[in-house]
């Protein structure tokens, strides 16, 4: 694109943008927490942009930089054919981001993963709990402080394991989606 996205970006919340390249057709923008979900919002719903696919969301921990992390969005558009990734700052003191699940469905599962394995809090989520490691796991594993050896004893599980099987029944194969036929 050619930094068109990053120049739509910056002329849409031009106090909200921190930093942003375009690197070998890789358009990257920095943008403050705090706004975070309306501009997301923007991106999905301008007919300019157009991101209706929310690719992943990850973390970078940066361990000796202030600030230490930086949450990471990658959004694609299917009919554009444009990507734009989106960086949001975020302090180890105040380790928290607006959530965006509302925006996008799989946003819930990739930011209950990110508070898993690095400890981000995201606001505003519904149920943000362990998605990966077992409920009792102390620590967020790849925070780059996290002991390299350190040892997580299975204990006596508090809860009964979650059986994914039993939450397909549940939730999936009960509700049948629209358009489908039961066989």
């Amino acid at each position: 694109m050619a930094k068109k996205l990053i120049d739509i970006v910056e002329r849409e919340f031009a106090d909200e943008v921190l930093d942003s390249h375009s690197e070998r057709g890789q358009d990257t923008v920095t943008v403050k927490r705090e706004r975070l979900p309306e501009i997301v919002k923007y991106l999905r719903d301008d007919d300019s942009t157009q991101m209706d696919f929310l690719r992943l969301v990850t973390c970078v921990d940066y361990l000796r930089r202030q600030p230490r992390f930086e949450v990471v969005y990658v959004m694609y558009s299917t009919s554009k054919k444009h990507m734009l990734t989106v960086r949001v700052p975020v302090d180890e003191d105040d380790c928290s981001v607006p959530s965006i699940h509302e925006l996008y469905g799989c946003a819930g599962w990739f930011e209950r993963e990110v508070w898993d394995f690095y400890g981000i809090q995201f606001d505003g989520h519904p149920d943000l709990r362990r998605v990966l490691n077992y409920e009792e796991f102390e620590g967020h594993p790849l925070r780059k402080d996290y002991p390299k050896q350190k040892g997580q004893p299975r204990i006596e599980l508090l809860d009964r394991e979650r059986d994914s099987v039993e939450e397909f029944e549940q939730f999936v194969k009960k509700k049948p989606s629209a358009g489908s036929r039961d066989i």
